[in-house]
């Protein structure tokens, strides 16, 4: 299969040219080939690979962990266990933002029921919450 551009890469990854050069800066990807007129040029397994990165931060994986995910795809030696240790982890994370996101919610959920909306913002009780 021929090169493929950065417009053509980013079409078919579904990503923009912009965030294939912030890849590339930041070491997900590989720096591409140039052509003699200066086009980034890249090999259709590229396109995997910013498939492969945009489904994990989908999944909530930072691009540190995505390298770190990258690192283990790419090396054969590496043991699965290592995977299955990154995403426990990343769950765990996740458990927590839930669990922090569901108490900010209760919270917010009592402010509401205590604020009748009327009156001067003196006696608000989300503003004087807040001011504690």
């Amino acid at each position: 299969m021929s090169p493929l551009k950065s417009g053509e890469l980013a079409q078919k990854a579904k990503v923009n040219t912009e965030t294939l050069r912030y890849y590339e800066r930041e070491g997900l990807i590989p720096e591409p080939v140039r052509s003699e007129s200066g086009y980034r040029l890249y090999a259709d397994e590229d396109v995997k690979r910013v498939r492969f990165i945009k489904r994990a931060q989908e999944l909530g994986f930072s691009l540190k962990e995505i390298k770190e995910l990258l690192a283990l795809k790419v090396d054969a030696s590496q043991s699965a266990s290592q995977v299955k240790h990154l995403a426990e982890q990343k769950l765990q994370d996740i458990e927590a933002k839930i669990q922090s996101l569901q108490a900010i919610r209760s919270t917010l959920n009592k402010l509401t029921e205590t604020c009748s909306g009327k009156g001067s913002v003196d006696h608000c009780p989300i503003l004087n919450c807040l001011d504690e």
